[in-house]
């Protein structure tokens, strides 16, 4: 059985590699013509288009490796089909179950590199392709608004007109509230350079006071100034929530939920960052029938057409859940993992049936 698994195991590892390398190469070459647009915008160049291309690499291979899977597997199982090897592998005693158990174990690996892709590599390339094309445009990390960006902070309320790649704040307000909410404060500044320990170094600094009737003006040259709000945090604005590590979304959850925001969208990327890898094991699973070769059914060619028309399925399904759960405010596990449970079903029933017959 060990032979027949290292042996099943190098088919898949090589048809998926095949199939990956060609999913990539297509998804590089759209990226690199939808960038080749926007050359000429600041020192934006070609060099700085290919980087950015390079940097979104990583982010491709954690969104293809459940679809390359799912087509890498049913070629190798459908060739291996036509050629009858899945047949005498049946006569000699491996049954359906058996087979199920060696896809599995292979695509243990596959969900191992989709983690580490998903949780490591991917979050930092993209947030370093941003910075890069963000630098070389001259544009701005964030403004959510035309005042700029908003962000809670305890009893405070901040608004920072710009955010720099290097996350320099540029036009800073910060409103400061009593425990009877009146306004105690109002500060600005022009720029703020981050110092390490929650402080923040703040320039060109206007500072009006309120308090038994009276208005207080002062004027700092520099400031020193304590916030929750940090470079980290201000990372979660470079890309989008579903290319964050799971880490990040945890901290950041935590944060809105402690300053009582909206955090269904970064709950559900969190979510769906936890269940994304194992769909990796479904998709193999969903394979497992296409073994199973009837040459009336069509040849390898129609398998692995069928098979891409199901990847694309899973990945619209993911992508229509995880907005209806947003929009509907569905608890945030079901409307990441609804898809992938559905599949799931859809292929236990599938070799539920194959087995009875």
């Amino acid at each position: 059985m060990k032979i027949l698994q290292r042996y099943l195991a190098k088919r898949i590892f090589a048809s998926t590699l095949l199939v990956f390398s060609a999913l990539l190469g297509l998804f590089t070459f759209l990226d690199l013509i939808h960038e080749l647009s926007d050359i000429g915008i600041g020192n934006y160049h070609l060099f700085y288009a290919f980087a950015y291309v390079l940097l979104s690499i990583p982010g491709h291979v954690y969104e293809l490796f459940p679809i390359a899977s799912l087509i890498g597997t049913i070629f190798a199982l459908s060739q291996m089909g036509a050629s009858s090897e899945v047949t005498v592998m049946r006569v000699s005693g491996m049954s359906g179950r058996d087979l199920a158990s060696f896809l599995l174990k292979a695509g243990l690996v596959f969900v191992a590199v989709t983690f580490l892709f998903g949780e490591y590599l991917a979050p930092l390339s993209d947030a370093a392709a941003q910075k890069l094309r963000l630098s070389a445009t001259k544009s701005v990390v964030a403004q959510e608004f035309r005042s700029g960006l908003w962000v809670k902070d305890e009893s405070s309320f901040i608004n920072v007109r710009e955010v720099l790649p290097d996350t320099t704040l540029v036009g800073v307000r910060i409103f400061e509230f009593d425990d009877k909410h009146d306004l105690k404060s109002i500060s600005f500044a022009k720029k703020g350079s981050y110092r390490g320990n929650n402080f923040w170094e703040l320039s060109g600094v206007q500072r009006t006071t309120f308090g038994n009737g009276n208005v207080r003006v002062s004027k700092m040259p520099d400031y020193e100034w304590k916030s929750v709000l940090t470079p980290d945090m201000l990372s979660v604005l470079l890309i989008f929530p579903e290319h964050m590590s799971i880490v990040t979304l945890h901290r950041y959850i935590r944060h809105l939920v402690e300053n009582r925001q909206a955090a269904l969208r970064y709950q559900i990327a969190f979510w769906t960052k936890i269940v994304y890898p194992f769909a990796v094991l479904v998709m193999m699973l969903i394979s497992l029938p296409f073994a199973y070769h009837r040459r009336r059914e069509g040849g390898v060619s129609a398998k692995i057409v069928t098979g891409i028309m199901i990847g694309l399925l899973f990945y619209l399904m993911n992508q229509l859940s995880a907005r209806l759960g947003l929009i509907n405010g569905w608890p945030p596990f079901m409307a990441a993992a609804s898809p992938t449970i559905v599949f799931l079903i859809f292929a236990v029933a599938a070799l539920w049936r194959l087995e009875r017959r």
